[in-house]
C-alpha cells in the first residue's frame, strides 16, 4: 500500500514555525488582532465594508484556496518534476514534494499576508482594485487566511487534477459573479488595472 504523501513531522515543524513568526511579525507591524468592532464572524460578505478582511472568512477566502491549489502544483512541479533535493518522478519523490512543498506553501502565504498589509500595498488595493475601502487584514483573519490555504493545498493533494481545477474555476466564476472579483481580477488590477474591469466592477 502507497504510503500518504503527508509532510513529515521536519516540514510540520517548520511550518509551525513560519505561522508563529508571521504572526509576531502582524503583530509588529500593528496590525489589529481581531476586527475593531469587537467581535469575530465565520462569514463577512460585504467586501467594501470596514469588516471586509476582518474576520474569519469572505468573499477572498476562495482565492486563499485557489492559493493552496497552485502552490501544491508548484511543489509538486519543483520537487517531483525538476527533482529538486534529489527527488525523482518515484513515489518517494512524489512523498517528498507532498512533505516540503506544504512548508514551501505555508512559507509563500506567509509571505503574502506580511506584504498585503504594508501600507504601500495597501494604498495600492485602495487606488486600482474595487477595494477602496481596503485597510489591511486583522491578525485572526491573516491567519484564517493561512488555514483556508492549506485546505486548498490538502484538497490538490487528495482529489484528482481535473477535480481541483473544476473546484478552482467554479469559485472563480462565484465570486466573480456575486461580487464582481476574485483571484484572477485581483491580479490583474493590482499589476496591470484595465479600466474596463475597473468600470464593470465599479457597476456591482
Amino acid at each position: 500500500m502507497a504510503q500518504p504523501l503527508l509532510p513529515h513531522r521536519k516540514a510540520v515543524i517548520a511550518s509551525i514555525v513560519i505561522l508563529g513568526l508571521t504572526l509576531a511579525i502582524l503583530l509588529w507591524m500593528g496590525r489589529p488582532p481581531i476586527c475593531e468592532c469587537g467581535y469575530v464572524s465565520l462569514w463577512h460578505g460585504d467586501i467594501n465594508s470596514s469588516g471586509n478582511s476582518q474576520h474569519l472568512a469572505d468573499w477572498y477566502t476562495p482565492s486563499h484556496i485557489i492559493h493552496g491549489m497552485i502552490f501544491y502544483a508548484l511543489g509538486w512541479f519543483l520537487f517531483v518534476k525538476l527533482g529538486l533535493g534529489g527527488s525523482t518522478r518515484s513515489g518517494l519523490g512524489e512523498q517528498s514534494a507532498a512533505r516540503w512543498s506544504f512548508t514551501l506553501a505555508v512559507a509563500l502565504e506567509a509571505a503574502w499576508e506580511i506584504a498585503e498589509n504594508t501600507p504601500m500595498v495597501i494604498d495600492r488595493y485602495r487606488s486600482v482594485t474595487v477595494n477602496w475601502g481596503y485597510s489591511g487584514d486583522s491578525v485572526i483573519n491573516s491567519m484564517a487566511d493561512l488555514g483556508w490555504m492549506s485546505l486548498g493545498f490538502f484538497l490538490a493533494l487528495k482529489l484528482p487534477v481535473r477535480v481541483t481545477v473544476i473546484l478552482a474555476i467554479l469559485m472563480e466564476v462565484l465570486a466573480a459573479f456575486v461580487v464582481r472579483d476574485n483571484l484572477t481580477l485581483n491580479v490583474i488590477m493590482l499589476i496591470y488595472p484595465v479600466d474596463a474591469i475597473a468600470q464593470w466592477q465599479g457597476m456591482g
